[in-house]
């Protein structure tokens, strides 16, 4: 089986990499080590998102690498809109990796998808 290394990067914050098998999902190699935000663990609510970086050592911004190019889908990401998606959001719960890859992570990458109305 293949093994791929993910590197979480908290803004602001810390940075690890893990080691994840190409049939399990980067919540699930991450866990109990590294404390990503999860809710339903099945693509419907957000709380996992991450924003793909790096893909093989390619700047995704750079080069404009695809969350598909990294990631395969275990279902439909229904917390996603398909310009997320194209932004390089990409949900942890559900997302197994096919590449080396970095993630920016952690709760100000969700609130980037949903505006504060409180601001």
């Amino acid at each position: 089986m293949a093994r791929y290394q993910v590197t979480l990067d908290w803004v602001d914050g810390p940075t690890r990499t893990i080691d994840a098998e190409a049939d399990e999902t980067v919540l699930a190699a991450a866990r109990p080590d590294a404390a990503l935000p999860f809710g339903c663990r099945t693509g419907a609510c957000g709380s996992c998102v991450g924003r793909l970086l790096e893909v093989d050592g390619e700047v995704s911004d750079e080069t404009g690498v695809d969350v598909a190019d990294a990631f395969a889908y275990r279902r439909t990401p229904r917390a996603l809109k398909p310009r997320h998606r194209d932004d390089g959001y990409v949900l942890l719960c559900i997302a197994s990796p096919r590449a080396n890859s970095r993630i920016a992570v952690g709760s100000q990458v969700q609130s980037e998808l949903v505006d504060n109305p409180w601001k």
